[in-house]
């Protein structure tokens, strides 16, 4: 059972058959007061008119015997005096209730009517007053065998020789009952079957929506089972949210895809470029151990400083990607550069700086590495200077590393800053670095909500232009 409502195809059956059932519900209950509204207020205007035929004979001073009154069956009618006396009623009248009274056989009056010696006779013409309202009321009688239900309509009458009389005259309800005993049995037999069609209805139609969630769902099965990357869920030819669905996951599928594959191409590169200089320097030390009148000292070092150097650039990498996020010092770039040139001794070219004061926000330490991989690049391809500059442009804090060398050609421009790429293939890994410095380079300017881009310089060699957002940006 869990199983079953689980899925979206029944949760949305029942959910419209529960919207259909009480909207269905809620309009024949609707229905039913309506129509018994309906039928009561005929029944009351039957009666109405029944009550105040009988009143109209009264109040025209005819004599009770005389009195024309309507067929028992069709409106059962009584009148009763001031003193509740029943004087008049309906032939074949065997019971009733709801009127006040439940007699069934007239009395003598209790008051002289016309004709008799000790009552006053009215003038000629002269008639009753017959009162505007009527009272109604719900009841039964029994006519000639047959009960019934009746409503009663009681109008009032006020004659000078008989005082005041109420005529009480029914109107059968028969029709009124056997309309919403028909109608509560049609809402009882169509409502369940109506249920079922949108029942059916909606199952289907659901199920036919949802076809491509079944496809996309087996498909997504079978690449996480094929482990398959490359494979794509069928897209529907529609423009709904389960095409949207299909899109963006395989959107998603490609981005992982690109991942996964730089990550793949990250670790073989990683352990290339690791194998070089761990080579070398065995290659010396086992030399050394042999022969140690041969042992390349300065060698050694180098290839272990190189290793040390590609385990940073791996381990920095590996924390970018892991989402590290930079500290929040604030750095002036004229001095954090001074302070960082002053520590080199390596450089092969001298560097020239025009330096102005301007702050930034983030790590330092990775800020440090940003400007000594792009001094580091500066140093293998300068002839014989290297500029560093900062600046500010707007609410940007701008640095730039030049050289005068042989620049980057326009369409290598953002390849440079892939990882592992080299632009001189001819170069040897001595001369150059692992391919490493501007891709970590770029990823730390990203981090600090900045950019970094290479243009030509003005001596015609290459241009790293890193813009940083100032103090203030980084507030907002």
């Amino acid at each position: 059972m869990r199983r079953l409502f689980g899925s979206v195809r029944a949760r949305a059956t029942l959910g419209a058959s529960l919207v259909v059932a009480l909207a269905l519900v809620a309009a024949g209950a609707a229905v039913l007061f309506s129509l018994r509204a309906n039928l009561t207020g005929q029944a009351d205007g039957r009666a109405n008119a029944a009550a105040r035929e009988v009143a109209s004979q009264l109040a025209a001073n005819r004599p009770y015997a005389d009195l024309d009154l309507p067929d028992g069956d069709e409106a059962p009618v009584q009148v009763v005096d001031e003193n509740g006396t029943l004087v008049a009623a309906s032939e074949d009248l065997e019971r009733i209730s709801g009127t006040g009274t439940d007699a069934v056989k007239p009395r003598p009056a209790t008051r002289p009517t016309q004709g008799d010696g000790d009552g006053e006779k009215p003038e000629p013409g002269e008639t009753g007053e017959i009162d505007d309202e009527a009272e109604y009321t719900d009841g039964s009688a029994t006519v000639d065998g047959e009960s019934g239900d009746y409503r009663f309509a009681a109008v009032e009458v006020s004659t000078q020789d008989r005082g005041d009389l109420t005529v009480h005259a029914g109107g059968s309800l028969a029709d009124e009952q056997s309309a919403v005993s028909t109608a509560l049995t049609s809402m009882l037999i169509g409502f369940p079957l109506l249920l079922g069609v949108v029942a059916g209805v909606t199952w289907l139609v659901t199920r036919r929506a949802l076809r491509p969630v079944a496809a996309i769902t087996a498909e997504m099965s079978a690449i996480t089972a094929s482990e398959d990357l490359a494979r794509r869920v069928p897209e529907p030819d529609t423009h709904d949210e389960i095409a949207r669905l299909a899109r963006t996951t395989n959107e998603t599928l490609t981005a992982l895809e690109t991942s996964v594959e730089r990550q793949r191409r990250f670790v073989a590169d990683a352990s290339h470029e690791l194998r070089s200089p761990i080579a070398s320097l065995r290659t010396q030390l086992e030399v050394g151990a042999a022969h140690p009148e041969l042992l390349d000292v300065d060698g050694a070092v180098e290839d272990t400083v190189r290793l040390q150097e590609l385990a940073a650039d791996l381990l920095l990498l590996a924390r970018l990607d892991a989402g590290e996020k930079p500290g929040g010092a604030r750095v002036d770039l004229a001095a954090f550069v001074r302070e960082e040139l002053s520590q080199r001794t390596r450089d092969r070219v001298d560097v020239h700086t025009d330096l102005r004061s301007v702050e930034v926000v983030g790590s330092r330490g990775q800020l440090a590495r940003v400007l000594g991989n792009l001094l580091n690049n500066a140093q293998r391809h300068a002839r014989s200077r290297v500029r560093v500059t900062t600046r500010t442009d707007g609410m940007w804090a701008v640095l730039e590393v030049s050289d005068d060398g042989s620049g980057v050609p326009p369409d290598e421009r953002e390849r440079i800053f892939e990882r592992f790429v080299r632009l001189d293939d001819a170069r040897t890994r001595d001369e150059g670095g692992a391919g490493l410095g501007l891709a970590i380079a770029r990823d730390v300017a990203a981090r600090h909500g900045g950019t970094l881009v290479v243009k030509e310089a003005p001596s015609g060699g290459a241009l790293f232009e890193l813009r940083l957002p100032g103090p203030q940006s980084s507030a907002e």
